[in-house]
């Protein structure tokens, strides 16, 4: 299986003479209880149609992996470029999707949006191929389907369209089994963009900052996926959460990371993204993190959250397509108790260093 050949290139992907990840604190206390409230920002979820398209049903095409949390400014952006560039590195096709009508994911991997004469926007809302949209990325593999500021006008102009929730998954079908991976890049909010893609995505990964608001809203974006799931997208599941721009300087860095740990024990990566220099430098260059800096912590802690994301695919494989969803045995989105973190319980987790 190809992800089975990626993950054993990603083993040994790491450059001679790169720092090694620092680890992250693991907590196994009892999770604290969470505040009973509801999200509002969830009502764009009501409109799902009776006869919802299900994505992902060609057996053996890509895995398409929404990068989602409605707050801004948390790495969604960085981790979707990144990411895709580290699996990219090892040998894989992945396709880059800007779902985000900032269109920071495009000129992120340089690709000037002045000089684009179609992007997402006229596949969603004019119905063009999107194959007629695509362009190449920085790295070898890397394909992107680029994004303007177009694209907030496909949420107004969506709203009275029939099936508007899978016209993303409808588009990117004939594009499953050209890619080993789809990676989408969602807007900073629980838009009907962000329910979009969540309903062409087969997982979900959500980067959370190691800052008290983040964590805030962690516990109403794991409810809205739930709800998602039970009216819209009954496949998608919580790939994990990967903490990022961790300050080993703070106290409060560590303090989040052992919470997010204790409330969400069997999602929580292991690997954790530092805040760095280089990572904020590399957008302005239109590069990714490996090819802008290849051997600083950034570059260093994406491979390592590569490896991870491949070798937990790779476990949920051997325990076959029936097994239970880790959203579901998180009891829908509340956070769940007792359990050991992700991996083993003294394995160092990844990536904490200064720059």
């Amino acid at each position: 299986m190809f992800w089975k050949k990626i993950w054993n290139v990603l083993k040994g992907v790491v450059p001679a003479g790169a720092d090694e990840p620092v680890s992250a604190e693991k907590g196994g206390e009892t999770p604290v209880s969470e505040p009973g409230r509801e999200e509002d920002g969830a009502s764009a979820l009501a409109a799902a149609e009776a006869n919802a398209y299900e994505p992902g049903k060609e057996a053996g095409g890509a895995r398409i992996l929404a990068i989602a949390n409605q707050k801004g400014g948390v790495g969604k952006t960085t981790t979707a470029i990144n990411l895709s560039a580290s699996i990219c590195e090892a040998g894989a096709n992945v396709l880059l999707v800007d779902m985000d009508p900032q269109g920071n994911a495009t000129s992120g991997v340089g690709i000037e949006r002045a000089d684009l004469d179609m992007c997402l926007y006229d596949v969603l809302v004019g119905g063009e191929d999107i194959k007629s949209i695509l362009r190449k990325g920085p790295i070898t593999g890397l394909d992107v389907i680029p994004s303007t500021q177009n694209l907030a006008g496909a949420e107004v102009e969506l709203v009275v369209e029939p099936s508007r929730e899978t016209r993303l998954a409808r588009a990117l079908e004939p594009l499953r089994h050209q890619y080993d991976s789809i990676i989408v890049d969602c807007p900073p909010s629980l838009s009907l963009l962000t329910v979009i893609a969540l309903a062409a995505a087969d997982e979900v990964l959500i980067p959370i900052q190691c800052e008290y608001y983040a964590l805030e809203g962690l516990i109403f974006l794991m409810r809205t996926i739930q709800r998602l799931k039970l009216s819209l997208n009954e496949h998608l599941k919580v790939a994990g959460i990967v903490m990022t721009m961790h300050d080993s300087r703070t106290n409060l860095s560590e303090e989040v990371i052992r919470e997010v740990r204790r409330q969400y024990p069997q999602l929580a990566y292991r690997t954790v993204i530092p805040r760095t220099v280089r990572l904020s430098e590399a957008p302005s260059f239109g590069e990714p993190i490996l090819t802008y800096a290849a051997n600083s912590k950034g570059a260093v802690a994406y491979r390592e959250l590569a490896k991870e994301v491949m070798q937990i695919d790779q476990e949920r494989i051997r325990q076959g397509a029936g097994s239970t969803d880790r959203l579901d045995r998180c009891g829908g989105g509340e956070p769940p108790g007792g359990a050991a973190g992700r991996g083993h319980q003294n394995e160092p987790a990844a990536a904490t260093q200064k720059v």
